[in-house]
């Protein structure tokens, strides 16, 4: 089969499996309770079923298992996704509190670089393993912060993992590229009933978690421009860049406003975005258009000089930053406010 087949096929396939699991997620979680129940800062308005992350998660795992091809060179991590899909459920399920999640991740980081799969950028081992183990529990908790509001982590991780499937077919890593096509036709799969207007069902962190694991896993798993040491890092960082710079907002909101960083909270890029759009639909177009010129961005910085790479990351840097001062500085002068925020073992906000 050629390789462009294989790989359109997997998003096809991938997103008409999504199409199926997702509905029997929802009957799944009606018949035995599996629901998030509106409370505090939660504002949806009836319990809504999780099991969104399963549906995708299983969506993803058939289309990979089905047309194989190289598949099987990414075991450990197709078994780290699974396994922080379960975990993701159970916290979803009675609430593990973000100290087991970070551990989770971290054992999946671990298990990556002794399967060769994670950064290997410096000639010292122990340098690759804290940069693996700081990227993978990075964006785990990105995205699963990211995970806020309807249609924004499906989006976000639909759109990062096409622009990573593409980056790496241009690589010739065709099984990589398929994995990413599965897993963006998955997240487009589940976002036509997470958008629907009463949403029907949540990723939750069972979903988050293992996409935003898989997402930081497959921009290791690239080859590396020779010699980019560090700047291959940066290089490639707008690829996922929407969920770094949401992280990085709500740490510096919360620090400023002397508050817990692990509570939940409707203080994220999305929520702000959503006052100011209207609705989850609109934000979610836009954190598909931002994403896609991040992606084009992480595409042009891959094949530039390393003198271009750090150029362009000093620039970006300082845009974040100035991001974060104009969406902050309506609440530092008092013009806006933002809610309180929520027990810190509790879920991330809905809206």
């Amino acid at each position: 089969m050629p390789d462009e087949l294989r790989i359109a096929l997997a998003f096809a396939l991938a997103f008409g499996a999504s199409l199926v699991t997702v509905p029997l997620a929802i009957r799944l979680a009606w018949r035995t309770n599996f629901l998030d129940h509106p409370a505090g800062y939660k504002k949806h308005g009836k319990p809504t079923p999780y099991l969104g992350g399963l549906a995708v998660m299983v969506a993803f795992a058939a289309t990979a298992v089905l047309l194989g091809g190289g598949a099987s060179d990414y075991i450990v991590l197709l078994s780290c996704t699974a396994g922080l899909c379960v975990v993701g459920m159970i916290d979803d399920r009675i609430g593990l509190g973000p100290a087991t999640r970070v551990l989770a991740a971290l054992t999946a980081a671990v298990a990556l670089w002794q399967a060769d799969l994670g950064w290997a950028l410096f000639d010292p081992g122990a340098v690759n393993l804290l940069l693996t183990v700081c990227w993978v529990v990075g964006l785990v908790n990105a995205f699963n912060l990211m995970d806020n509001l309807d249609g924004a982590s499906g989006t976000v991780g639909a759109v990062s993992a096409t622009g990573i499937g593409l980056l790496a077919a241009t690589q010739g890593e065709v099984a990589l590229a398929g994995l990413m096509f599965a897993l963006a036709g998955a997240c487009a799969g589940f976002l036509r009933f997470n958008l629907a207007r009463p949403t029907r069902i949540f990723l939750g962190d069972g979903g988050s978690m293992p996409v935003g694991f898989l997402l930081a896993a497959a921009l290791m798993a690239v080859p590396p421009t020779i010699g980019f040491g560090t700047a291959a890092v940066f290089a490639v960082i707008p690829l996922v860049g929407l969920p770094v710079l949401d992280t990085a907002l709500v740490i510096v909101s919360r620090l400023r406003r002397g508050v817990n960083v692990f509570s939940g909270g409707r203080d994220h890029l999305t929520h702000r975005l959503l006052n100011r759009l209207g609705s989850p639909q609109a934000v979610a177009l836009t954190l598909a258009v931002a994403q896609g010129a991040l992606c084009g961005l992480g595409f042009l910085l891959y094949d530039a000089t390393i003198v271009a790479v750090f150029a362009a990351a000093s620039a970006y840097v300082l845009l974040g930053l100035m991001a974060i001062v104009a969406l902050e500085l309506p609440y530092v002068r008092g013009k806006a406010s933002l809610p309180a925020l929520a027990n810190p073992a509790s879920q991330e906000s809905r809206p």
